[in-house]
């Protein structure tokens, strides 16, 4: 009898240890989870998040034509004989203007007027057209910055990266950039 009441009480020591084990294994598996999702998210915010391409503007990602864009030049002339007018990396002096140039919604317009002098920009004026607030406040903060970013550089190759937080309006400047030097190319 001595030697069945010493078995079970083996027996129950032997279950407690185990039981015991797994709990410790599971707070250190539960603890390291906790650890890496942390170290894994600690990456993905900033203190200054901005709305990432004016996403609340209600583009769906479908197919959309993009509004017609009507350009006009100030400059010394255009191609002439009606033949579309392209990039020769020789600009006249003048003022070059892209109306209506969409964003990749096609809900953001802007105008673009570009002087030009000795192959360098000496001046730069943007005008957005948009009902949207976000992209208002997108706008406003890249029509405030983009004279300090392009004027005295060379029209030549010039492009842009993300100005101001407006990437969809970046994107929009940089294309009609590149209709204001086929504007004002010596053709």
């Amino acid at each position: 009898m001595a030697s069945e009441k010493e078995s079970q009480r083996r027996n129950s020591t032997i279950k407690a240890r185990k039981s015991g084990s797994a709990g410790v294994k599971s707070a250190t598996v539960a603890a390291v989870g906790l650890i890496a999702a942390t170290t894994l998210l600690a990456g993905c915010g900033s203190k200054d998040a901005i709305p990432a391409d004016d996403a609340y503007q209600g583009n769906s990602g479908e197919s959309m034509a993009a509004p017609s864009s009507s350009e006009s030049a100030n400059g010394a002339g255009g191609a002439g004989n009606g033949a579309k007018a392209r990039d020769t990396g020789k600009y006249r002096d003048g003022t070059y203007s892209v109306d209506n140039q969409p964003d990749p919604s096609g809900k953001a317009p802007i105008d673009v007027t570009v002087k030009v002098a000795q192959g360098d920009i000496t001046g730069v004026t943007v005008v957005g057209h948009t009902s949207n607030d976000i992209s208002k406040k997108h706008q406003a903060a890249f029509i405030e910055a983009i004279p300090g970013v392009v004027v005295g550089k060379p029209l030549k190759g010039l492009k842009v990266d993300k100005v101001a937080g407006a990437s969809w309006t970046t994107q929009a400047f940089n294309d009609a950039l590149e209709k204001a030097r086929d504007q004002a190319s010596v053709q």
